[in-house]
């Protein structure tokens, strides 16, 4: 299973990335978990926009979902041809939210380009992989994912405020992708977004074997988040995530 980071702000786009979007592969099946504002353009450079097997949506956030509207203006009106429907898993309401976005009339909406499916508590299977997904603290309906294949694990936290659910959902994952909005400060508001600290001491709670920050929001300085998080009790690897980086597992 390889993962390649897409965009990584968080909340917008930043100078040296978009919002929020990860490539998953296996066995030539290939997955994007979200598709924030900007990551269109950055996928472009690391895979073919016309061969991506499956989209997760996380949440209904621009800053994860709102490349679709781009997205499909590419499927929908490619010179040679629309591509197959795409597979689109997200929380309900994806269908009529994305329409709204692009002012289309709900029915059809872009449902003639995107096959949307509504997600819920998981496990279930897209392609090879095997996929379980948690409800997490947000504003918002939103999801966490842990992606299985091969023996191994991805688990991306989307967006979140600290959770017991996320640790017993990364738990011996061998990379955590998680979210690290905020900076310690007074007064943050509960049940919206974690802290650099906060994603290290969910990773070392779980016990996985990687961990790297996400969801890193442009007016926070990058390095404090990382040094933040090297305080959270986490003996593992710490790094911050940056657009073009691979992993494989």
């Amino acid at each position: 299973m390889r993962v390649t980071v897409i965009g990584c702000s968080g909340s917008f786009p930043g100078p040296d990335s978009p919002a929020s979007s990860y490539l998953i592969e296996a066995e030539g099946f290939a997955m994007l978990l979200d598709l924030g504002n900007g990551a269109l353009g950055s996928l472009q450079r690391f895979h073919s926009m016309y061969e991506i097997d499956a989209v997760c949506i996380s949440h209904l956030h621009a800053d994860h979902c709102l490349d679709l509207c781009g997205y499909w203006v590419a499927r929908t009106y490619r010179p040679s041809g629309a591509p197959p429907r795409l597979p689109v898993h997200g929380p309900e309401g994806t269908a009529v939210r994305m329409a709204r976005a692009y002012d289309l009339d709900p029915d059809p909406g872009m449902s003639d380009t995107f096959d949307f499916r509504t997600l819920r508590r998981g496990p279930f299977e897209i392609g090879p992989f095997r996929v379980t997904t948690e409800v997490m603290p947000h504003p918002v309906e939103a999801y966490a994912f842990r992606i299985e294949y091969g023996g191994k694990s991805l688990v991306y936290s989307g967006d979140t405020g600290p959770s017991d659910t996320l640790v017993d959902l990364a738990r011996n994952a061998d990379l955590f992708l998680c979210e690290a909005s905020f900076l310690e400060g007074p007064a943050l508001p509960s049940e919206l977004h974690l802290t650099a600290r906060e994603a290290a001491e969910h990773a070392a709670r779980a016990d996985v074997g990687r961990l790297v920050l996400t969801h890193l929001v442009p007016w926070n300085d990058a390095d404090v988040s990382l040094k933040e998080a090297k305080s959270g009790g986490y003996g593992g690897e710490i790094e911050l995530a940056r657009v073009g980086t691979r992993y494989d597992l």
